[in-house]
């Protein structure tokens, strides 16, 4: 599987974030294009952002959308096509997500170097 990362961003980064702040893992691609397949979502855009959320304050929101929202960066990793804020993109600088599964779930993981604490259940964060 090809894992090369391009970037066609709708506008430039804010300063002193990566162009393309967050990378799949080929679990991650695999489960993304999974879901599309089965959804008929071909052509939609995996949208990931920052949200507040939970005890810790922020959340990950993640979704398929047809159209991406004026300012967004978009970029492609291995024919996913990925959309995220300006905000979000702040948060989300360096992050890797993996799609894991075990007997008590399965879902995405974040490995995100900006938070500095999640709560108890692992499903905020605060940075």
């Amino acid at each position: 599987m090809d894992t090369t990362t391009t970037s066609a961003q709708t506008t430039p980064a804010p300063e002193g974030t990566p162009a393309i702040p967050v990378k799949l893992t080929e679990a991650a691609v695999a489960q993304v294009k999974k879901v599309v397949q089965e959804q008929g979502f071909q052509g939609y855009f995996f949208s990931i952002r920052v949200v507040p959320a939970g005890c810790s304050g922020l959340g990950y929101d993640l979704n398929l959308v047809r159209e991406t929202k004026a300012g967004d960066l978009t970029w492609e990793q291995d024919g996913v096509k990925i959309a995220t804020d300006a905000l979000s993109n702040k948060y989300l600088a360096g992050t890797e997500i993996d799609f894991v599964s075990s007997v008590t779930g399965a879902g995405f993981k974040f490995n995100n170097p900006n938070a500095k604490s999640s709560c108890g259940c692992g499903t905020s964060f605060t940075t």
